[in-house]
C-alpha cells in the first residue's frame, strides 16, 4: 500500500516552539517499519511546507504529539478525507494514545493506542489484503471499543528512515542550533508524575544497543536525544555509553532530558556519557520549589535531589537547563519559595510553565470540575486554564517576575547574550536575536490576560 505519514503543522501562541522544531522521529521509525513489510511511504512535515503533494495514498498517519496540537490533527483529518475521499486515517502519537476520545469523528478511522512500529504494519498489511482489523491489537477502531495496546511495544533493533525527512533537514532547530537531529535510546517512564500522560507502571522500552551505535554515528554533529528519561535504566546507559565511546564521532552537541534523583543516582553513568560531546546538555524538569509541592505532582524527588544534581553537573560539566511549573493555586508565598531557591541554584538557564491538566493525566481527572477552558490550542503550558488563586493578573505579574530572572530577559542581554554574540557566526547571531525579541512576550502581562479565557466567569468557577 501507499502510506503517507504526516506531521501537522504547530500554531504555538507562547514559549519557544518556532525556535524548538525536532524532526518527526517517531514517523521516520514508522516508516522504516512499514518499508519493511513492502509498503512505499512518505513523509510530509507540514511545519516546513504547506502541500500535501501530488501522490495518492492508500492510507494516512497523522502524528499528535501535544494535547495543544489536537485540532490542526482533526482539520488535517478532515482536510485530506475531503481531498481523498476513502482513504483510511489514523491518529497516533503521545496525545492519541492518552486522550483517544477527542479523536471519535468520521474523519478519524483509527487511534493508536502506544508505540506503532509492530502494530500498524499489520493494521496497513490488514487493510492490503482484506482482512478483518478486529483482531489488531493496538487501536481505537471507528466505532468499536479499544483492541488494548499492542504489548510489544517498540521494535528495538529497528532503525529509523531518516532519508524521508531529508527535505526538511535544515528546518529543525534549536534556538540557534540547525541542523538538529533527533536521537532516541528508549521510550517512555516509569514514574507516575500526576501531571505528565508519558509514565506508566512498566513502560519504559529500550532500544537495542547496537542500533542505537548504529544511529549515533549516522547522525550529525547536533543532537537532541527525545528518550523522556535519559540515564535510564542506568545499566543499560553505561553500556550504550561504553559501546560508543571510541567508535562514534564526538558530537560538537548533545543534549538529553532527564529527572535530578536519576542522575544523583548515576555519577558514573553521566562519566562515561561526558566524553562523547564537546558539550553536553542536560534539561531538568524541576517542576517545584519545596518538597511539599514535588509531593503534590507525585513526582518522588526532593528539592535536595535537585540541588544535588545541579551540582554533580557542574563538576562533571554538564549544562543545565531547569524547568518549574507554576501552580495557579500559588499563593505569593510560594513564588518567594520559588525565587529563593533559583538564588541557591544560581541557574543561567531556567524555564516556567503553567501547571496543565492535560488529557489522560491523573491531574486531568482531579481538575476536570474546574476547568474554564476548552480550547486545546490554549493547553500549551503558559495559560491558566482556571481562575488562579491570587487571581489572573497578580498571578501573571509574579511568573512574569520570575521569567526576569532567566538568560531571556532583556535585563540580561547585555550581560550575557552579548557574549554568546561573539562566539558564533552572523547565522546563529541572528537567530538568538530572533529569539530573544520573540521571547520579550512571556515578561509581558497583558499579552498574558489578552490571550486567555473570557474575564467575565460563571460563579461556581470564579469561587
Amino acid at each position: 500500500m501507499r502510506a503517507l505519514l504526516l506531521r501537522p503543522r504547530a500554531r504555538e501562541r507562547f514559549g519557544l516552539g518556532p525556535f524548538f522544531r525536532v524532526e518527526p522521529l517517531g514517523l521516520e521509525y514508522l516508516a522504516a517499519a512499514l518499508e519493511r513489510e513492502g509498503h512505499e511511504v512518505q513523509i510530509r512535515d507540514l511545519r516546513l511546507t504547506r502541500t500535501l503533494g501530488f501522490w495518492r495514498p492508500d492510507w494516512i498517519g497523522i502524528s499528535c504529539i501535544h494535547t495543544l496540537d489536537v485540532p490542526e490533527t482533526l482539520a488535517l483529518a478532515r482536510r485530506v478525507k475531503q481531498r481523498w475521499p476513502g482513504v483510511f486515517v489514523m491518529v497516533g502519537g503521545h496525545a492519541a494514545s492518552a486522550d483517544p476520545d477527542s479523536f471519535a469523528t468520521p474523519d478519524v478511522d483509527a487511534v493508536g493506542l502506544g508505540p506503532g512500529e509492530r502494530s500498524v504494519p499489520r493494521l496497513v498489511s490488514a487493510l492490503a489484503t482484506g482482512a478483518s482489523l478486529q483482531g489488531v491489537l493496538g487501536f481505537r477502531l471507528r466505532g468499536r471499543p479499544s483492541s488494548g495496546e499492542d504489548p510489544e511495544g517498540i521494535d528495538p533493533a529497528l532503525l529509523p528512515a531518516r532519508d524521508r525527512v531529508a527535505p526538511y533537514r535544515a528546518g529543525y532547530r534549536c534556538v540557534h542550533r540547525s541542523p538538529i537531529w533527533a536521537l532516541e535510546t528508549g521510550r517512555g517512564c516509569p514514574f507516575r508524575c500526576s501531571f505528565c500522560a508519558v509514565g506508566r507502571a512498566e513502560g519504559y522500552r529500550a532500544r537495542d544497543i547496537t542500533a542505537v551505535r548504529q544511529d549515533f554515528e549516522a547522525v550529525g554533529g547536533d543532537v537532541f536525544v527525545i528518550d523522556d528519561l535519559f540515564f535510564y535504566p542506568r545499566g543499560h546507559s553505561r553500556a550504550l555509553a561504553q559501546a560508543l565511546a571510541g567508535r562514534s564521532p564526538k558530537k560538537r552537541w548533545l543534549l538529553a532530558q532527564t529527572r535530578a534523583d536519576t542522575v544523583v543516582k548515576s555519577a558514573d553513568v553521566l562519566e562515561a556519557w561526558r566524553p562523547l560531546a564537546e558539550r553536553f546538555d542536560l534539561f531538568f524538569g524541576f517542576e517545584a520549589a519545596t518538597d511539599r509541592a514535588l509531593s503534590k505532582l507525585q513526582k518522588d524527588a526532593t528539592v535536595g535531589d535537585t540541588e544535588q544534581a545541579v551540582q554533580l553537573c557542574r563538576e562533571l560539566g554538564f549544562g543545565v537547563t531547569g524547568n518549574f511549573v507554576i501552580d495557579p493555586d500559588y499563593g505569593e508565598s510560594d513564588f518567594e519559595d520559588l525565587w529563593a531557591l533559583l538564588d541557591r541554584l544560581r541557574l543561567d538557564r531556567v524555564g516556567f510553565t503553567v501547571l496543565t491538566p492535560l488529557p489522560g493525566t491523573d491531574f486531568h481527572q482531579a481538575q476536570a470540575p474546574r476547568l474554564a477552558e476548552s480550547d486545546f490550542t490554549r493547553f500549551d503550558m503558559h495559560h491558566v486554564l482556571w481562575e488562579p488563586r491570587l487571581g489572573r493578573r497578580r498571578f501573571y505579574e509574579l511568573m512574569v517576575e520570575s521569567w526576569k530572572r532567566n538568560v531571556l530577559s532583556s535585563s540580561n542581554a547585555s550581560r550575557r547574550w552579548l557574549s554568546w554574540f561573539r562566539s558564533i557566526g552572523p547565522r546563529e547571531a541572528l537567530a538568538l536575536a530572533g529569539v530573544l525579541y520573540r521571547t520579550q512576550r512571556l515578561m509581558n502581562v497583558d499579552a498574558y490576560l489578552n490571550d486567555t479565557f473570557p474575564p467575565e466567569l460563571p460563579a461556581v468557577l470564579a469561587e
